[in-house]
C-alpha cells in the first residue's frame, strides 16, 4: 500500500500507534483528521469536537486504544469497525474493492467471450523459422552443398546472400543452419551456427564481445561436464575400481587430480567480456581463445552485414575472414546477408575477395509465389474456414507491388486478424485485408517521422503550419521564414536556407513530403511542397518529441497569399 501522511499533527516516528490507523467503517466515527486531538503519551485516543460541535456522540463511535503496546492495540473495540478492515492495509477495505457480485464480466472476459480466429499467431511473424519454405528450394541447396564441407571437419567457403527486404534470405539461412547443426549432432561432428544481428549489434567490439562471450558460455559447459565425467572416474578409481580408468589417457589416480586442476583453472580464467570499456585488441584476443578452446568447426552469420560496414568499416570482417590463417583447433566461415547489392564497394579488396568467395542472390517473389507461401502459413496459423477466399489474394496483390516482400504480406495478413478479432468477427474478410492495409502504411509512415533528427522535425513541422494555414504550393523560401521563426521559440540553432532546403529533399526522399522543382522563368527556380502524410497524425507524432519543447505553443503567424 502507499504510505499515507497523517495530518493529525502527531509527531511520532517510525512505529507511532497512530500510523495506518484503521478507519472505522459503516457507522463509524467520520470526523475531519485536522479535528482530532491524539494524546500519544499515555496511548489513548479520543475525539474531542471544536467549540459548537455537537458532543452527542454514541460510545459505539470512539475507537477505544487502552492498552496499546509497541503501536499494537491488544485491546481494540471492533464494534462498529467492518471485520474485512485489515490494519496493514491503512484501513482500506481490499475485500469490498475487490468485491464481484458475480452478474457482470471484468473487462477481458467480455473480450474472450467471443471465438478465437487464430491458432497460432507466431507463424506469422517474421522471427519464426519455418519447416518448409516455398520457392527456395534452389538457394537453399546452394547454400547445402557450400556448408556439406563442415560436416566433414573442413571450413566451409564464405558466403555472401544478397536480396531485398523480405525475399527470404534469413528465414532460408536460418532453416539451413538448424538443419547443419542437427545433422552434425547426429554424425557427431562438432559444428556451431552464431547469428549476430548487425543492425543492433553494429560496432567491432559489440561484435567480438558477443561472439567471444557465447564461446565462453559454451566453453565453461563443455568443462563442466569433464570435470563431472573425471570426478566420478577419480571416485570410482579410489575406491579400488580397477576400470574407471582403463580406456583413458589416465594412469593414476593423481593424473587425474592434476588433470581436474587444470580444467578448474581453465573455467576460472574463462572471464565473460564487458560490452565496454576493454580495449578492442583485448576482445579480440578472448573471442579467439575462447573460439579454438577445442576443435570445431563455427559459421558466424551476420545479418544486415551492410550496417555493421557502414558504422565501423570492414575491421572486423577483416579479422574474422584472416583468422582462419592463425587458429589451430578450430576453423570459421563467414555468411553475411544484406539488402544493399553495392555495399562490396567500400570494402577493401582482399577483404571483398575472401569474403565474397561464394554468392547467392534472393530475386523479390512474385504474386503467385507470396500466396503459396501465405497459404502455407495460413494452415497452421488460422482456424478452419477463418478466411474467406479472396483474403489470401488481396495480401499477396498488395504486397506484390511493393517489390514481393513476403515479410509485409505476412504482416499484413497477421493485422488483417487481429482486427478482425478485435471486432469479433467469424472471419476474416476483405474488409479487414483493406484495414490492416491502411493501418501498416500509418505505422509506417509514424515511424519514419518519429526517428527523423530534430532538424527536420521543426522543418516538416513548418509545412504542416502553412498546409494548415491554407498556404497552397508551398515553396523553400516560405518554409525557411517559418522554420526560423519556430527555431526562435524553442530556443533551436538556425541552419542556412541551403540546409533546410537539403533537409526537404530528405524528406522527399522519404516519402514524407512531395518536393517538385518548378521553373519561374526569370526569376530562377524553386521548389514547390506539399505532403504526402496525415498531417494530423503527423503532427501529433512531431508533438510528441520532448526535443521540440514548446513548439505547440509556437504558432506563428502565417501569411496567406494569393496564387496567381
Amino acid at each position: 500500500m502507499n504510505d499515507m501522511n497523517d495530518d493529525t499533527g502527531s509527531e511520532g516516528g517510525e512505529g507511532d500507534p497512530n500510523d495506518g490507523w484503521p478507519i472505522a467503517d459503516d457507522g463509524a466515527v467520520e470526523e475531519d483528521a485536522d479535528d482530532a486531538d491524539i494524546d500519544s503519551d499515555d496511548g489513548s485516543s479520543a475525539a474531542e469536537p471544536d467549540d459548537g460541535e455537537d458532543t452527542d456522540t454514541d460510545e459505539s463511535e470512539v475507537l477505544d486504544t487502552d492498552g496499546v503496546t509497541d503501536g499494537v492495540d491488544s485491546s481494540l473495540d471492533t464494534e462498529g469497525i467492518d471485520s474485512s478492515v485489515d490494519l496493514d492495509t491503512g484501513g482500506v477495505d481490499i475485500d469490498r474493492m475487490l468485491e464481484d457480485d458475480g452478474d457482470s464480466q471484468g473487462l477481458f472476459d467480455d473480450l474472450m467471450a467471443g471465438e478465437p480466429i487464430f491458432s497460432n499467431k507466431e507463424v506469422l511473424r517474421p522471427s519464426y523459422t519455418p519447416h518448409e519454405l516455398p520457392h527456395r528450394t534452389d538457394q537453399i541447396n546452394q547454400m547445402a552443398t557450400i556448408l556439406v564441407s563442415a560436416l566433414r571437419g573442413d571450413t566451409p567457403s564464405n558466403i555472401l546472400i544478397y536480396g531485398k527486404t523480405g525475399t527470404g534470405k534469413t528465414a532460408s539461412a536460418k532453416f539451413v543452419s538448424q538443419e547443419l547443426e542437427s545433422t552434425s549432432q547426429k554424425y557427431d561432428v562438432p559444428c556451431e551456427v552464431e547469428y549476430i544481428n548487425c543492425e543492433i549489434t553494429d560496432t567491432q567490439y559489440r561484435v567480438l564481445a558477443q561472439l567471444a562471450n557465447k564461446f565462453i558460455e559454451k566453453n565453461r559447459e563443455i568443462v563442466g561436464d569433464r570435470l563431472d565425467e573425471l570426478r566420478e572416474r577419480r571416485s570410482a578409481a579410489a575406491d579400488g575400481d580397477e576400470d574407471a580408468l582403463a580406456d583413458t589417457e589416465f594412469d593414476s589416480v593423481e593424473a587425474v587430480d592434476e588433470k581436474i586442476s587444470e580444467l578448474e583453472d581453465d573455467r576460472e580464467e574463462m572471464e565473460e567480456v564487458p560490452m565496454t570499456g576493454w580495449p578492442t585488441d583485448r576482445v579480440y584476443s578472448k573471442f579467439f581463445d575462447a573460439i579454438d578452446y577445442h576443435e570445431r568447426v563455427v559459421v558466424i552469420m551476420l545479418d544486415e552485414i551492410d550496417k555493421l560496414v557502414e558504422k565501423s568499416g570492414d575491421d572486423t570482417l577483416y579479422n574474422l575472414s584472416r583468422m582462419n590463417s592463425e587458429l589451430e583447433n578450430s576453423r570459421i566461415s563467414i555468411m553475411g546477408i544484406s539488402n544493399d547489392l553495392k555495399f562490396t564497394d567500400f570494402l577493401d579488396p582482399r577483404v571483398k575477395s575472401s569474403l565474397g568467395e561464394e554468392e547467392i542472390v534472393f530475386p523479390p517473389y512474385d504474386a503467385n509465389q507470396l500466396r503459396d507461401i501465405l497459404q502455407h502459413r495460413s494452415d497452421v496459423a488460422f482456424k478452419d474456414d477463418a478466411l474467406t477466399d479472396d483474403v489470401i489474394p488481396l495480401c499477396a496483390a498488395f504486397a506484390a507491388q511493393e517489390h514481393g516482400d513476403a515479410r509485409r504480406a505476412l504482416d499484413l495478413l497477421r493485422t488483417a486478424g487481429e482486427l478482425a478479432e478485435r471486432s469479433q468477427a467469424e472471419t476474416v474478410e476483405e474488409q479487414h485485408v483493406r484495414q490492416a492495409q491502411d493501418k501498416i502504411e500509418l505505422d509506417r509512415v509514424v515511424e519514419v517521422v518519429r526517428t527523423l533528427p530534430t532538424q527536420s522535425k521543426i522543418v516538416l513541422f513548418a509545412t504542416i503550419l502553412l498546409e494548415k494555414n491554407g498556404v497552397h504550393n508551398i515553396n523553400t523560401g516560405e518554409v525557411f521564414n517559418i522554420y526560423k521563426r519556430l527555431c526562435e521559440e524553442i530556443d533551436a540553432d538556425v541552419l542556412t536556407q541551403r540546409r533546410v532546403t537539403d533537409l526537404i529533399s530528405e524528406l522527399d526522399m522519404l516519402g514524407i513530403v512531395n518536393a517538385v522543382v518548378v521553373s519561374k522563368g526569370r526569376y530562377g527556380r524553386t521548389k514547390e511542397i506539399s505532403l504526402s502524410v496525415p498531417i494530423e497524425e503527423t503532427e501529433h507524432v512531431l508533438l510528441s518529441d520532448s526535443r521540440l519543447g514548446d513548439i505547440e505553443n509556437a504558432q506563428p503567424f502565417v501569411q496567406a497569399r494569393f496564387d496567381n
